[in-house]
């Protein structure tokens, strides 16, 4: 049976109450004031805790705030033993968090069936506490899985790829990936899925296996509009699925030093050269699209930008500068690509190092998004 910690300094209180609820079968610890009760609630984490109100040294009230900030206590029904029967004091009583009120002179009806209900809620409680832990547990593995399909990073004789991954919840709805289409030319890309958590996940897994496996069907993958339209075609929002994703698509040949890409609805890719004066010389590399998935009769299109060597390709998630700082005062595109500017002058382009400049240009900073961001440097 549960177990029932009563706290109370008047010893015919505590004989009335022991009596009468060992009757029911339950077990029963006695403690004759606040701070004994403490103690032994940390000890043997009861179902149930009847405390009295009004003690010497630490009293009912204080013993409660007290122990409900104890994680193992957190589930743990806390019932208040009182003659005050105000509005104020419940109201009291409630803000230090109390579960019920048992007012003085006791009716043991009323104390039997105060004592099944908490039990039944703590029980309740724990029920929900152990699925919440098993649905962490789950959501952990899944994290954990999308991280293992995610690229490591690429070292090649004529460019590297870094990046760089932060989900807002265990699971996000960014993906990133590359891969060589021959020995020339390698594909890289970025979506953005609308939202957060699960549900933002599961698309975003789909473009990668479809994607690496090119499973798309009649699909031209050297060519990114036709990549583009066929995962619109695919992915089409309905009344069953609210989900679109902004994606932003390249594939750069190496011998040529020509970047084929195409985007929908995603920020601008930023590349980054200097000219001969050493200065640094900033591209935006976006074409109109709308995201896949918002009409099946969207269009994309192609461009093509020339490569100078060496130089600097940034594609991120609007998470990294969509930054909520304090009230009121977000960061901004603009303010992000000024600091990438900068940030080009560090000698170590290490992507750790790059957000640990942002946070250290935004003390107060909170990523409330899902952030990633791909660095490639060229050769």
């Amino acid at each position: 049976m549960a177990q029932i910690l009563i706290i109370d300094d008047d010893f015919a209180t505590q004989l009335l109450l022991k009596r009468t609820l060992e009757k029911q079968g339950y077990h029963i610890t006695l403690a004759n004031d606040g701070e004994e009760g403490i103690v032994k609630a940390k000890e043997l984490t009861p179902a149930l805790i009847i405390c009295d109100w009004i003690m010497p040294g630490i009293d009912g009230l204080e013993v409660c705030r007290h122990l409900k900030l104890i994680p193992e206590l957190s589930t743990t029904f806390f019932i208040l033993l009182t003659s005050l029967d105000s509005i104020e004091a419940r109201v009291k009583g409630l803000d230090a968090g109390s579960d019920d009120f048992l007012c003085k002179p006791i009716e043991m009806y009323e104390l039997k069936a105060r004592v099944r209900a908490g039990l039944r809620l703590h029980q309740l409680s724990r029920d929900l506490q152990q699925q919440k832990q098993l649905l962490e547990a789950e959501l952990a593995e899944a994290a954990e899985y999308v991280s293992s399909i995610l690229p490591e990073p690429l070292k090649h004789q004529k460019l590297t790829i870094a990046t760089h991954f932060v989900p807002s919840r265990q699971l996000g709805g960014d993906s990133f990936d590359y891969f060589w289409l021959d020995p020339e030319n390698l594909v890289f890309y970025l979506l953005d899925v609308s939202g957060h958590g699960l549900r933002a996940s599961l698309p975003s897994l789909s473009v990668i296996n479809l994607l690496r496996a090119r499973s798309l069907g009649q699909v031209d993958y050297y060519q990114p509009s036709s990549v583009l339209s066929q995962l619109n075609g695919t992915f089409q929002m309905s009344d069953r699925n609210d989900k679109y994703f902004t994606i932003w698509y390249g594939v750069y040949n190496c011998r040529e030093q020509k970047l084929t890409y195409s985007s929908a609805g995603h920020p601008p890719a930023i590349f980054f050269t200097q000219n001969q004066q050493n200065q640094i010389v900033e591209h935006r590399l976006k074409t109109p699209g709308v995201p896949v998935g918002m009409f099946l009769e969207a269009k994309y299109v192609d461009s093509v930008f020339e490569v100078t060597l060496p130089s600097h390709l940034y594609l991120f998630s609007d998470g990294i500068y969509e930054l909520k700082q304090e009230k009121d005062s977000v960061g901004g595109l603009e303010k992000f690509i000024s600091l990438l500017k900068r940030y080009q002058q560090i000698p170590e382009h290490h992507l750790e190092n790059l957000i640990k400049y942002i946070k250290e240009e935004h003390p107060k900073l909170q990523f409330e998004d899902d952030l990633s961001i791909m660095q490639i440097d060229f050769l």
